[in-house]
């Protein structure tokens, strides 16, 4: 009866044999059913009673089995999501580079190892610069009230038209703060006089052609030196430095941060 008992377990009686041209190889179980449940006749009900139905696997994630149970990863986590949107604005930008010669001949001209000069509590260093019409305007010309400048890549690229609008906008805010607003690129003043006019700029537009006033305030260049730095300063009645704001892929936020630091002035 013992021996009744165990060739009941035996595979080959469970399962017709398979035609194989050489012996089978044995596989190896990851999961192997305990003595115990042989002995409990946990094979032979297996046998009888149906599986029940899989659960459909997830759309999304990286599915794994481990010792029969389905474990699901995210293939693409948030930073992951993240450094794919940076690299995504990166190359959009990149290509506007090559799209725009105004912008390609400024990204050429930058100083890709300059290093911050101007920094928060220190004086502003003078310069004088040709404007839209031509005429040389200096910094200390406006000594005595708070003066806004902004240094971004080109005219008439998207993001720098966005920020010339925001600031255009908002103007009237500015003027209550007692403030002037100075922007300043590579382009020429021909190029200058053209963007003001076309989007009814209010404010001065300064040619800095070789970018000799950019490297003198230490603005650093982004996309690894191709693109000119996009850095907004707030300088007091004073001259002096009260704020710096850095940011190039969102030119608008330069509006909002500039006009709460004049408000505390």
């Amino acid at each position: 009866m013992a021996f009744a008992a165990s060739t009941a377990c035996r595979p080959s009686l469970l399962l017709p044999p398979r035609q194989r041209s050489s012996p089978p190889r044995p596989r190896p179980l990851l999961c192997t059913p305990s003595t115990a449940a042989f002995r409990r006749g946990a094979l032979s009900s297996a046998t009888t009673t149906p599986p029940p139905a899989r659960a459909a696997l997830p759309s999304t994630g990286r599915n794994r089995i481990v010792c029969g149970k389905v474990t699901t990863s995210n293939n693409y986590p948030s930073s992951s999501r993240s450094r794919r949107s940076t690299m995504m604005h990166a190359a959009a930008w990149l290509l506007l580079l090559q799209l725009s010669p105004a912008a390609a001949r400024v990204a050429r001209a930058a100083d890709d190892d300059s290093s911050v000069q101007v920094s928060k509590g220190s004086a502003a260093p003078n310069f004088t610069l040709r404007d839209q019409d031509g005429r040389a305007v200096s910094l200390s010309k406006f000594k005595g009230r708070p003066v806004v400048v902004y240094f971004y890549p080109a005219d008439e690229t998207p993001g720098c038209t966005k920020q010339a609008c925001a600031f255009r906008d908002s103007y009237e805010k500015f003027k209550k703060a007692g403030a002037e607003v100075i922007g300043i690129s590579g382009d020429d003043a021909a190029s200058h006089k053209e963007f003001k006019k076309k989007y009814k700029l209010p404010f001065t537009l300064l040619s800095d052609e070789g970018n000799k006033v950019r490297k003198e305030w230490g603005v650093p260049a982004d996309l690894f030196g191709t693109l000119p730095g996009r850095q907004t300063y707030v300088l007091d009645k004073n001259g002096v430095v009260q704020y710096i704001y850095n940011n190039q892929f969102q030119p608008e936020k330069h509006i909002g941060e500039t006009l709460k630091i004049l408000q505390s002035l």
